[in-house]
Parts: C-alpha cells; sequence; structure tokens
C-alpha cells in the first residue's frame, strides 16, 4: 500500500524512509518489509490490484459493482493488517459478518445458472476466467499469509474468514465467467 506524507502544500509518495529496508506500521511501529504482517498487507494489496484487472474486463455492470465493493473491503484489511497491534484507538473500518454473508449470498446466486459441478477444473479458456484463477490462487496466498502472521500476532478471525470465502467467490465467479463467456470449461480427469 502507498504512503503518501503531507510536505507543506504538495502531496509526495516517496519519504525515503524504507531506504534501509524498514517500513513503519499504522501507529508508528518500524518492522522489516519482510516481516510477516508486511508480507500478508502486501498481498492483499497484489489480490486488490488482480481483481481490479478482472473488473477492467467486459463483465456485467453488476459484477463490476460487486467487485468495487470486495476492493473497498481488501482496502479494509489491508488497513487492519498494517495496523501496530500494541496500539489502540487508531480507527479503522470494520470487517462483518454481513461481508462474508454477502460472498456467499452471491456464490449461491451464481451458481443457481451453474451446471452441476463432478470434477475440479482446469483454469482457463478465456483470458478473463483465468485472471478469475490467478486472483483465486492470490486470495489463497493472502489467508495463508495471514494466517501465519495470526500464528504470531492477534489478528481478527474475521479476517481469515472473508480471505477464506473471497477464494471461494472467486472460483464461483471463474466459472459464471466461463458459462457468460461460452468459454470451454475442461474438468480435470487425472491420469491414473
Amino acid at each position: 500500500m502507498l504512503k503518501q506524507v503531507q510536505h507543506d502544500t504538495a502531496m509526495k509518495i516517496y519519504t525515503k524512509k524504507g531506504d534501509k529496508g524498514e517500513t513503519s506500521l499504522l501507529g508508528g511501529a518500524r518492522v522489516a518489509k519482510s516481516h510477516i504482517r508486511i508480507e500478508s498487507y502486501g498481498t492483499v494489496d497484489e489480490l486488490n490490484s488482480w481483481i481490479g484487472l478482472i473488473r477492467d474486463q467486459n463483465i456485467s455492470a453488476e459484477t463490476k459493482k460487486i467487485l468495487i465493493h470486495i476492493q473497498d473491503r481488501l482496502f479494509t484489511i489491508g488497513s487492519h493488517l498494517a495496523s501496530d497491534p500494541t496500539k489502540h484507538g487508531i480507527k479503522i473500518p470494520d470487517i462483518k459478518e454481513e461481508d462474508v454473508t454477502a460472498l456467499e449470498k452471491e456464490m449461491d446466486k451464481m451458481n443457481e445458472t451453474l451446471p452441476e459441478m463432478k470434477n475440479f477444473v482446469l483454469p482457463g479458456g478465456h483470458k478473463t476466467v483465468s485472471y478469475c484463477h490467478i486472483a483465486r490462487c492470490i486470495c489463497r496466498r493472502a489467508e495463508r499469509c495471514v494466517v501465519n502472521l495470526a500464528s504470531e500476532e492477534k489478528v481478527e478471525d474475521i479476517i481469515v474468514k472473508y480471505l477464506n470465502r473471497l477464494s471461494d467467490y472467486l472460483f464461483v465467479l471463474s466459472r459464471k465467467l466461463s458459462h457468460d463467456l461460452n468459454a470451454e470449461e475442461i474438468p480435470w480427469k487425472p491420469n491414473l
């Protein structure tokens, strides 16, 4: 996530404070850029960028609206992860159970129009579908990073839950877009 620093009247993107491999958390603590907390919110930021790429494709206005909301939620998650866990009183929006439920409702709605899945499917079939699969994999990586962080420091349980459900949503979205785009969905049939 980019940090902006106010200097007199102009806003600058660079601060030069990270030139030695450290960065500041919200709240002021300095940590190594290799810290699992930085890896966690950096991976969430990467995921957010891929979702932006999906949103830039030729998809329905309704899906774009949902993806914008997901991007907002990911910025909120990034803010939580970028916060110094020892500082209290930092005002950050919350991730709520309703955010998880919203993803579940969208998946249920999409699944109503999709053929039953009897096998895993191979990623691909259309560029937009492939972007969904890449985002899904990055979401799983973000989830693993956050679970790793949670084993060392306090992380809200809802963050892991949201990322877990989001990866499911991205999979169902890939199937829905395959269907909408008449892309071939190839089932995985293991060679035994």
